[in-house]
């Protein structure tokens, strides 16, 4: 049966309200994913065919969609509300994601409103982070295997991260290759991890009945998008055969 959702969050970032505008139009690939920018003014069309109801750079923009084009949901809407904190060195934000779920209201809901905690900690991560570095974009999905209730858990010890680490921890990361990283992100259903070049983000979509899936937001200069992802479907791949 449909039904309207709604999922509000608030946040400060260190971060011009300009950033912050310029993420959310025209770098997503640097939180999110690649997305066509919103044309600037009000009608223009966005991302997927959505259309622009809002657009007051760099303070309020809206995005909306009465055709979203898959079964479960007849109408989505975006809105960003930005403003300067600080004298303009920081910015408030306030998110918004409404719509209408036609059915798995529960489930689909809880899986939105917890990927949007992790999205938007992501944007933060980067506005902090990395900000205005251009970044090469990559994702991928684990095997079928990866939808078992608990294969997040098996991409943690495969990983090596201790049962233990907390978010802020600095681990020694056993993927692809060994490497050094903060562990930025973590709790039962994500784990965000975050170098000195990428945001390496693990979603743990088997909690909603999908594969695991990861992300990687690289910014260094030589970053190659085909490598990231066959390195690591390669990596992930693996993790479930041998779990298996």
């Amino acid at each position: 049966m449909s039904k309207e959702f709604e999922i509000v969050r608030e946040f400060e970032v260190d971060a011009t309200p300009e950033e912050v505008w310029e993420a959310i139009t025209h770098g997503t690939g640097a939180y999110l994913w690649p997305m066509e920018a919103p044309e600037p003014k009000v009608g223009g069309t966005a991302a997927f065919g959505s259309t622009v109801t809002a657009y007051d750079a760099p303070h309020h923009l809206v995005i909306r969609s009465d055709d979203v084009g898959i079964p479960i949901q007849s109408l989505n809407q975006l809105e960003h509300v930005i403003e300067a904190r600080d004298g303009g060195r920081r910015a408030w934000v306030r998110y918004v994601h409404s719509g209408i779920f036609t059915d798995d209201w529960d489930n689909q809901y809880d899986g939105a409103s917890r990927h949007t905690d992790f999205y938007l900690h992501t944007l933060r991560e980067y506005l902090t982070h990395f900000a205005p570095r251009p970044v090469t974009f990559a994702q991928l999905d684990g095997p079928e295997a990866s939808t078992a209730p608990g294969a997040l858990t098996e991409v943690e010890r495969a990983l090596g991260l201790a049962e233990d680490a907390a978010e802020g921890a600095r681990v020694t990361v056993r993927g692809p290759k060994e490497f050094d990283a903060v562990l930025d992100y973590r709790n039962p259903y994500f784990i965000g991890l975050r170098t000195d070049d990428a945001l390496i983000r693990v979603f743990g979509r088997n909690h909603w009945g999908a594969p695991v899936g990861i992300s990687v937001h690289d910014f260094a200069a030589d970053a190659d998008a085909e490598a990231n992802e066959s390195a690591w479907r390669t990596w992930l791949d693996a993790v479930y055969s041998q779990a298996s």
